[in-house]
């Protein structure tokens, strides 16, 4: 029997495996179909402090293995989402990550300290969407990092992630200033920055041009990312994310350096993935003699 609980920083999760934020709705309606029973986490998709309407349609479009979207995080705004999905939080069988947006770290702050009145297990904090009004990505710089999570730490007592994207020009520098902040670990990463033609009406794909790309193909960028942090500051909890679709997917993401693994676009066309993917993380285990998943955390050595 192979063991799969995890530690990331202050959590013990009872699996490595967590569903993106974006990807699962509120979880509570996502709780139906989607087997959390394979999952350590959950994390609802991101609230800000008043409703926010979303991007015009088309907002999603398939290109090849991935998908290309620009949905602008619509959202009730925290108030309501609290009043609808907090009451039911506790009885959806996976311990629940909130995730907090905002314009300002003002923003950010506050949506955290309400959101804490609910039963969510943490609080992820989305530096990184490529859709807001002016493309604009608190996760591109430093300081402006490290002050969203300064807002966010002051605000709750709760465990806190910092999820960066792969646009960062230098992903490290981004990390530290995060994690100086009061980060307890790290989520690696969002979707990267990409567009779509359609060539039969001559237009983008979606209506705001520009969106996230996400899915395989993001995968070795997203692994990069992994593999810089963890090798700069081993000692910070990371949480892996892009493109996984496999138990294999998981060691890599593990052997990199992440004590955890996000599955994220893989739930529109498996909304159960996560119970295969799970199942074929403890083969590969048990094949190769691993009695402890935590044991692969940054395994993964340089020539």
């Amino acid at each position: 029997m192979v063991d799969v609980a995890v530690q990331l920083g202050p959590l013990a999760l009872r699996s490595p495996l967590v569903a993106a934020s974006g990807t699962v709705g509120s979880v509570v309606d996502f709780a139906a179909v989607g087997a959390l029973e394979a999952y350590g986490a959950a994390t609802a998709k991101s609230v800000s402090e008043r409703e926010w309407p979303g991007r015009p349609q088309p907002r999603l479009a398939p290109i090849g293995p991935g998908m290309l979207n620009a949905i602008g995080i619509q959202n009730p705004g925290i108030t309501e989402w609290a009043r609808r999905y907090g009451p039911q939080i506790a009885g959806v069988g996976v311990p629940v990550w909130g995730s907090v947006v905002g314009h300002t770290p003002r923003e950010f702050g506050g949506v955290a300290a309400a959101m804490s009145l609910c039963p969510v297990a943490a609080v992820e904090i989305n530096l990184s969407c490529p859709n807001l009004d002016d493309g604009r990505m608190f996760a591109l710089d430093a300081a402006a990092t490290g002050s969203v999570v300064s807002a966010v730490r002051a605000a709750t007592a709760l465990p806190i992630g910092a999820k960066l994207s792969p646009n960062a020009p230098d992903i490290v520098d981004i990390a530290v200033a995060a994690v100086d902040a009061g980060a307890d670990w790290l989520v690696l990463t969002n979707t990267v920055l990409g567009l779509g033609i359609d060539v039969e009406h001559r237009r983008p794909l979606l209506a705001a041009g520009p969106g996230g790309y996400s899915g395989t193909p993001i995968k070795p960028l997203a692994l990069r990312c992994v593999w810089e942090v963890h090798r700069a500051m081993p000692e910070v909890p990371i949480v892996g994310c892009g493109g996984v679709r496999s138990g294999t997917d998981v060691v890599e993401y593990l052997l990199a350096g992440a004590s955890a693994v996000a599955l994220g676009t893989v739930h529109f066309a498996e909304p159960r993935a996560g119970r295969r993917i799970r199942r074929e993380l403890e083969r590969w285990c048990s094949r190769h003699g691993v009695g402890k998943v935590a044991e692969l955390t940054g395994g993964a050595k340089p020539w």
